[in-house]
């Protein structure tokens, strides 16, 4: 099976089910690089009072582009790769619009994974920090490089 950007596209905006319920849109992909979209929508709302993201949702969404991340250093299908740590600070409040989230590779060790990833509006040109995040995987490789 040949992992071509539209595949890889298609895995991670429609295959992953909390992908596709929040709308998750793939921007950018490449080595050690990941960049998405998530629209606003009332299921995101964590202050009724002021119609801005929870801070759960935002760290869901990092979560995931560190994964996004990790992907990208996958050599089979069958890797293997899970969350052991994730930290969060949230700078400031994210109000009702589409959010950005990029993240990168900070270290690829030989079975962990350390990315940084971080968050803003997306119709701020100064793409002004909401929240920053770091956040530590397990990383398998199945199939050993030779």
């Amino acid at each position: 099976m040949e992992l071509t950007d539209d595949f890889v596209k298609n895995m991670i905006e429609n295959c992953i089910p909390i992908h596709k319920f929040l709308g998750l849109e793939l921007l950018e992909i490449r080595t050690d690089f990941a960049k998405v979209k998530v629209p606003f929508r009332p299921e995101v709302v964590g202050d009724i009072r002021s119609q801005r993201w929870h801070g759960g949702i935002i760290t869901t969404i990092m979560d995931s582009v560190g994964g996004i991340v990790g992907g990208t250093h996958f050599s089979s299908l069958e890797d293997k790769m899970s969350t052991i740590d994730i930290r969060v600070d949230f700078l400031r409040p994210a109000h009702a619009e589409a959010i950005i989230v990029e993240g990168e590779t900070l270290r690829l060790g030989s079975r962990i994974l350390v990315t940084k990833m971080y968050a803003y509006l997306e119709n701020d040109p100064q793409k002004t920090i909401l929240a920053e995040g770091k956040a530590v995987y397990s990383f398998v490789r199945m199939k050993q490089e030779k």
